[in-house]
């Protein structure tokens, strides 16, 4: 899953377990003990929603449907395109509310130091809602691959993710209706809290890579 889909699965915390699943991309390492416990929570359940869509059968199945060439990358691109169909599926007032919301935290604190680039592109050009439009969604896809080294493996899926679209779209209703019930989590601390009023951690610049 992506940005938008863990956010959804985070939204019912506190705005540190929130923030702390959507920077977990870019937190190296089991010890968290440089973050408050809110956030390192948030970081934990980003890590076990990641371990759990990676193991389901509806995933493995969409990898075995990709190209074999481009197979070892396709993981990277369908955790955007389920972002796509989250964007549709959930389309309304609560999602724009929720996508301002994790545009707040992020404005507010900023992402460790390998995705403190793409952060601020994110909320500058709204990702988050332009995902709905797949050619958008597959322009992301490409631009990704092009931070790799070698070849543009991951535009060279795009054909694929057009045609496959109805599976993909069919993979996605069973996914998120599972990850929902599964993972949903408020990170057992208190909810609501005001983003401006997060507990300081120390090393918020000094996370590891974007996986």
């Amino acid at each position: 899953m992506n940005f938008l889909a863990h956010a959804w699965l985070a939204h019912a915390g506190s705005d540190e377990f929130l923030y702390g699943n959507l920077i977990a991309d870019g937190v190296k390492g089991q010890d968290l003990t440089a973050w408050s416990p809110e956030v390192a929570s948030g970081i934990r359940h980003h890590r076990r929603v990641d371990a759990w869509i990676d193991r389901h059968p509806n995933v493995l199945k969409a990898k075995r449907r990709a190209p074999s060439a481009q197979r070892r990358y396709v993981g990277i691109a369908l955790d955007i395109v389920w972002d796509h169909f989250l964007a549709r599926q959930q389309a309304g007032e609560q999602q724009h509310q929720l996508i301002e919301r994790c545009y707040q935290l992020l404005q507010a604190w900023p992402a460790p130091q390998r995705l403190s680039t793409m952060m601020p592109l994110m909320i500058k050009h709204d990702w988050l809602h332009r995902y709905a439009d797949f050619d958008f969604t597959c322009r992301a896809v490409a631009g990704v691959g092009q931070r790799l080294s070698g070849p543009n493996r991951l535009a060279e899926l795009v054909p694929w993710l057009y045609e496959d679209y109805p599976c993909l779209a069919a993979d996605f209703s069973v996914l998120w209706q599972e990850c929902r019930a599964t993972l949903t989590s408020s990170g057992g601390t208190t909810e609501g809290g005001d983003y401006l009023k997060m507990v300081k951690v120390k090393g918020i610049n000094d996370g590891g890579g974007y996986a």
